[in-house]
């Protein structure tokens, strides 16, 4: 295996560029930059900043990665982008820096994530994540793991997206959306757990049917959130989905999407 590096490219003195690496015509990597065995940076992409890229990653046509973070607070001191291994980075695609001096951007792996999809400073993608095109997500969202964001949704800052959660695409979401639920629209409207993808990914019908459960109570209740949370973890104590899911709502600042 050895590094493949166009003669159109730029990389500049100081990038760290791991085994069978490719990098395309007209693409910059910057000095600060890291890039894991096997990643291929297609041609006229740029991945600069303090930006790390894992192993089997795949950046392509002219996506951005590390670039200086749409904050006016951003002081140009040392933060970091982090991206997983095994992660798809489609055309024109952003991804920016963390605004305060250490923080990071981080973007896990196994995750796609499709043109014109945009993730702001001191997010945080988790592993097996599905951004659709032209997703909008401002600073400091937290998408975890599973979740699926549908094209052209636009999320507030500060917004949770919770595990395992499918949203509609042309979405406005403003407030955290509970783990393993749908959701669409603007605003967005709760449309039951998620059970077609739960059971693609192994979770059991005793499991799918405890969490359609919770959700019930805390939905479709008529309950304040603390109350629902009280009612969930008396109905259906010591299943660690459940658990999660309560935990969740219960500790949300923006609020849940009801």
């Amino acid at each position: 295996m050895s590094t493949s590096i166009h003669p159109a490219s730029f990389v500049e003195k100081g990038a760290q560029l791991g085994l069978d690496v490719t990098i395309g015509p007209g693409a910059v990597i910057g000095p600060h930059v890291g890039i894991g065995d096997g990643t291929r940076v297609d041609s006229h992409a740029l991945v600069t900043g303090w930006t790390t890229v894992g192993r089997g990653c795949h950046v392509h046509h002219g996506a951005v990665l590390g670039s200086p973070p749409q904050d006016l607070k951003y002081t140009s001191e040392p933060s970091f982008l982090t991206v997983g291994d095994h992660t798809v980075l489609r055309e024109y695609m952003t991804a920016n820096l963390a605004t305060e001096p250490g923080f990071t951007t981080r973007i896990g792996s196994h995750c796609l994530l499709m043109a014109y999809s945009h993730v702001a400073h001191n997010c945080c993608v988790g592993d097996r994540v599905i951004i659709a095109n032209a997703v909008q997500m401002a600073g400091y969202v937290v998408v975890d793991d599973w979740a699926i964001v549908g094209g052209g949704t636009v999320v507030h800052q500060f917004t949770r997206i919770g595990r395992h959660a499918m949203i509609g695409g042309g979405s406005r979401i403003s407030q955290d959306i509970a783990p393993f639920v749908k959701a669409a629209g603007s605003p967005p409207r709760n449309a039951g757990i998620n059970a077609i993808g739960l059971e693609r990914r192994g979770f059991g019908k005793p499991v799918r049917d405890a969490l359609d459960r919770a959700y019930r109570i805390f939905f479709r209740g008529g309950a304040t959130a603390s109350k629902a949370v009280e009612d969930i973890r008396a109905e259906l104590p010591g299943i660690p989905e459940v658990e999660h899911f309560a935990r969740y709502c219960e500790t949300s600042v923006r609020g849940i999407t009801r």
